[in-house]
């Protein structure tokens, strides 16, 4: 399978390396195999890269059923099940949306199938390169008398 386009240019997703393969119909695949740098001393893949996979999967399977916009995480759970060596697969997958909202999950397979990561997160929909806006002013500090 020939890598996708990711439509847009994330720096630090571009240094990990990751590869787009599915983006459509609310779900993603990615694929990523993780050079020395982004390795633990234990030689597997560092937990902070494999939520940057969880993540950026989550993020691709929101964005697969509305391409004209960006999303930016709002919370993330991440659950490490065995460590995460040599090639990985991603498969995320969009569970239920609004309009403002995108709830998903992901997992992370290792070469043999087996289930190394699995994360759920929100997501908040926003215009296509923009800035996620900051309708929301900060509450008065509570007083007591």
């Amino acid at each position: 399978m020939l890598p996708l386009s990711f439509g847009t240019d994330v720096p630090f997703v571009r240094h990990l390396g990751f590869e787009l393969l599915r983006f459509d119909g609310g779900e993603s695949e990615l694929r990523y195999e993780a050079r020395p740098e982004p390795l633990n001393s234990h030689g597997a893949t560092h937990g902070g890269a494999a939520m940057t996979l969880l993540d950026v999967t989550m993020a691709r399977a929101a964005r697969s059923v509305q391409k004209d916009t960006s999303v930016v995480t709002i919370e993330m759970k991440t659950s490490f099940l065995r460590p995460a060596k040599g090639q990985l697969t991603a498969k995320g997958r969009l569970l239920q949306r609004t309009l403002t909202m995108a709830f998903t999950e992901a997992s992370i397979f290792d070469a043999q199938g087996r289930l190394c990561a699995h994360a759920t997160g929100t997501f908040r929909y926003v215009r296509q390169g923009g800035a996620a806006p900051d309708d929301a002013p900060n509450p008065a500090p509570i007083t007591t008398n």
